[in-house]
């Protein structure tokens, strides 16, 4: 059964076209770009977005089957670890796209649509994310791109897969220390002791020695034991990779794959059918598969010690990649101001979107309307809150560094405030009903002053304030059109503020000061002896 979903290139590569001094010297140069629309898409989704993400990537040299392997992955999630996951014998392989032959065939990084659901034994459930990248070492890709791709697999991944071929060799530790050099440097400028990456997974596919290691996860261990293992006797740069390596990973395995059969490697109509797949690699499949996804084994995102949530790697996808779209490779602090800017961007998205369901709770949707200075009291109360869920947030970067985004996060809060006051004023039926009232109260004070001025001779007092009342009943009716038609909105508004103004400079007043003086005669009445 085909897989939901289908593989979305998140980050794409372009070529531009340099100019050098010359015409010969004009070279292509490749560019990275992300998607942010199809990323935002996937990640901020409601359904997902505040939810903790497991990230499986798998990254390697060009035509190696990677996204064969990806789509075993699937087969796995989809069936939600059934026993029978791998599925009958004439069932093909279908959701990342490969194909046999030299030539590469994914380009960028590509991630799968469908997240998926998994409960931990914790009890919180998660979603787990598969990524495919763009081959290594390829006739189209430098040595730059091979690392932008790695690296940027790696930082964005809680499980990164080195898919690699027959053995660990030095050049594999050596693309690998070049690879994830970018984290070492982070490492080294970091206040805390947290390695810059999580889980590294050496599969070795086609092994052919198993009467030295086994096949799986123990010969694999055995044989890393041996690749890594630092000796007085070797060279100091042999022993600085190994040393490097270990100091960039909080966990480092190896899986020994055998090889799938020559039906798999020679066959150009090979459509991924179990059936021309050797058995000794389906029963190692079975167990790799399920090492690495199965819900005991998923290794949750972390950065700086914190899981991280889908909304939040949206941000982290956005820093990173900015960092390699320079004409040059990373310098040793951008990969560190890189990170702690996302990581502090995390924050403030996370608080603000705290900020948003608080005052929700308090004043959104069908909620009655507050008095102005309850309102601002809430908002005081969960702004407060806010700050110190950012405050609290362990970020990267230090105090000072935290400050500027600590500023940004209170000064987007006080925006979103005043979308909610506005909110809230338009609940008012007293503020709606507020210009009208105040034309009408000048009309009657005009008609009532004009009749009076009129019988005392002041005739030029009466027909002053006529002009006004006849001036006021055509705001009044202008105001009425406007409403009702929702044209000329602009005159609507300027009429809202005359009245407005009307309001707060004179009858505000008046009307205040009749109330004050209508509860005091109350008062007095009230408390006045009775006679018997």
């Amino acid at each position: 059964m085909r897989p939901k979903g289908e593989p979305v290139q998140i980050i794409r590569a372009s070529f531009s076209q340099q100019e050098g001094e010359g015409e010969e010297e004009a070279n292509t140069k490749t560019v990275f770009e992300l998607d942010e629309e199809k990323l935002e898409q996937i990640l901020l989704n409601p359904k997902i977005q505040d939810k903790k993400v497991v990230v499986v990537s798998v990254a390697g040299a060009f035509r190696k089957g990677k996204s064969f392997l990806l789509d075993f992955f699937l087969r796995y999630l989809d069936a939600k670890g059934h026993p029978d996951w791998l599925g009958d014998d004439e069932s093909p392989l279908e959701g990342f796209t490969w194909r046999g032959g030299s030539e590469r065939e994914t380009t960028g990084i590509l991630l799968w649509s469908e997240p998926f659901f998994v409960k931990l034994p914790r009890g919180d459930e998660v979603v787990v994310l598969l990524m495919d990248t763009q081959g290594a070492f390829d006739s189209e890709s430098t040595v730059r791109d091979c690392a932008t791709v790695f690296a940027l697999s790696t930082m964005i991944s809680s499980v990164q897969v080195f898919n690699i071929t027959q053995n660990v060799q030095e050049d594999d530790l050596q693309h690998l220390q070049l690879f994830t050099e970018y984290g070492r440097l982070a490492l080294e400028d970091n206040d805390n002791e947290s390695k810059p990456f999580q889980f590294l997974l050496f599969l070795v596919r086609d092994w052919s020695f198993p009467y030295e290691a086994e096949y799986g996860a123990a010969g694999g261990r055995k044989l890393l034991e041996k690749r890594l293992k630092v000796s007085d006797k070797q060279h100091k740069e042999l022993k600085q990779i190994r040393e490097h390596i270990r100091s960039c990973f909080e966990n480092i395995g190896c899986f020994l794959m055998p090889h799938p059969g020559l039906r798999v490697a020679t066959n150009p109509h090979f459509d991924g059918k179990l059936k021309d797949i050797e058995n000794d690699f389906k029963e190692q499949v079975k167990v790799l598969v399920p090492y690495l996804l199965d819900e005991s084994n998923l290794v949750v995102k972390e950065i700086n010690g914190a899981e991280v949530t889908c909304r939040e790697l949206v941000e982290y996808f956005k820093a990173y990649i900015k960092i390699y779209q320079g004409d040059e490779l990373p310098e040793p602090k951008s990969m560190l101001q890189a990170t702690a800017e996302a990581n502090n961007l995390a924050a403030v998205s996370s608080s603000k979107s705290l900020y948003s369901r608080l005052m929700e709770e308090v004043c959104g949707g069908e909620k009655p309307y507050l008095h102005p200075e309850h309102l601002d009291t809430e908002h005081q109360k969960c702004r407060q809150k806010c700050v110190d869920t950012f405050c609290s947030t362990r970020k990267m970067g230090g105090s000072q560094f935290s400050k500027q985004y600590q500023e940004q996060l209170e000064t987007e809060i006080d925006e979103l405030y005043e979308n909610f006051k506005k909110h809230n004023e338009g609940k008012n039926i007293f503020v709606s009903a507020r210009t009208p009232a105040v034309l009408f109260t000048v009309m009657a004070i005009a008609y009532i002053f004009s009749g009076v001025f009129g019988l005392v001779g002041a005739e030029s007092f009466a027909n002053l304030l006529n002009v006004i009342l006849v001036l006021f009943l055509v705001l009044l009716c202008t105001w009425i059109y406007v409403r009702y038609s929702g044209e000329h909105r602009g005159v609507g508004q300027t009429i809202d503020q005359i009245a407005e103004t009307i309001w707060d400079k004179a009858l505000n007043q008046a009307y205040t000061q009749v109330m004050q003086h209508a509860a005091k005669q109350t008062i007095q009445h009230a408390t006045r002896p009775k006679r018997d």
